[in-house]
């Protein structure tokens, strides 16, 4: 909230916030709708309008500074309900339940007269924060990347859902599409819908592998490094990541993009080094699909992080081969030839 006053002159450069008819709460998140008992107090005339759902977060979020009778009127909609603001214009709310919470709808504008214009909510948003609000003022292949991040980090393990959303807005007459994070979409709105189809269904632009691992005293990354060299010298797309100083959203975006991930991990007290742990539940609960999983590691006397990786890996959904790489301390030069393996990782991966 440290922002509403510079929200709240914003409002006021444009309109008198008494004037306002109607708050539309699409999504209760607190990114969404921290300011809102704030803003109350400046539209004593303006209805809120939210899903069942969504009264019922707004509650659970807002109990302590908003009275139960302010609650009890808002409006609630459902699926087709509309609203006529005049000078042609209806908005028209359509659910969206878990993209990303249950309480998510967006709300179509059609006007006679002008855009019609889709609040799209957390879909088709980017985490960016720049001066030029549209697509069209924007390099298309940096938004894109932002908006592939985006998805991938916030909505990937919904992507059935999403199929199913995108079936209901893809056939509303949309001119513009304007989301809660990022730049509105107007120019290239068929590129960004293409693009939510092919993530949606896992579909990926070329076979490309992912090495993610972290090291302890080298041993690991040895094998990392080998693996990466032998699948470069094979003109195949690699990259490789040391968790230690890598971000996990990076990370997770090219797993999306990759048709390979290659985990790779010390033991330390029997299971897999912390970082690596860390990651791999975060990938557990994102689920990238229609990927072919690859464990490696070292370790000095005991083991075990290499069996934790598999089941991590398994516990994701994705395909983890039958071969293992595990070397006892430091690998020597054979332990490093990785040829007869990355043949059957390129078989696999077609």
């Amino acid at each position: 909230r440290p922002f509403f006053e510079d929200y709240l002159e914003k409002i006021k450069s444009v309109c008198n916030p008494k004037d306002i008819d109607y708050l539309i709460v699409n999504h209760v998140e607190p990114d969404h709708s921290g300011s809102f008992p704030l803003i109350l107090d400046h539209l004593p005339n303006a209805v809120i309008i939210a899903s069942k759902i969504g009264v019922e977060n707004l509650k659970l979020h807002y109990h302590e500074e908003i009275e139960e009778e302010t609650f009890n009127k808002i409006r609630v909609v459902k699926e087709g309900d509309t609203i006529d603001i005049g000078n042609g214009k209806v908005i028209t709310f359509i659910p969206v339940p878990m993209i990303h919470w249950p309480d998510s709808m967006v709300s179509f504008m059609t006007d006679t007269d002008g855009d019609n214009i889709l609040f799209s909510n957390d879909a088709f948003g980017q985490h960016i924060a720049v001066s030029e609000i549209w697509d069209e003022e924007n390099d298309l292949g940096y938004i894109l990347e932002e908006a592939e991040k985006y998805y991938a980090n916030i909505l990937l393990y919904l992507s059935n859902l999403i199929k199913k959303a995108l079936l209901k807005l893809g056939g509303l007459p949309i001119d513009v599409i304007c989301p809660s994070h990022g730049v509105c979409w107007k120019k290239h709105i068929p590129d960004i819908m293409k693009k939510y189809q092919q993530w949606s269904k896992g579909e990926i632009d070329q076979n490309s592998v992912l090495i993610i691992y972290d090291t302890m005293w080298g041993s690991t990354e040895k094998i990392a490094k080998a693996l990466y060299n032998e699948i470069n010298s094979r003109h195949i797309p690699v990259r490789r990541f040391r968790l230690f100083s890598s971000d996990f959203s990076d990370v997770i975006t090219e797993a999306m993009k990759a048709k390979a991930i290659l985990v790779g991990s010390p033991t330390l007290n029997k299971t897999i080094y912390p970082t690596v742990a860390q990651y791999l539940i975060y990938q557990r609960g994102l689920k990238p699909m229609n990927k072919i999983g690859l464990a490696f590691g070292s370790y000095g006397w005991s083991g075990g992080a290499v069996a934790e990786i598999i089941k991590e890996l398994e516990g994701a959904g994705i395909e983890v081969m039958d071969e293992k790489i595990e070397t006892k301390f430091v690998p020597k030069k054979e332990d490093l030839d990785f040829k007869e393996i990355i043949d059957k990782l390129v078989e696999k991966m077609g």
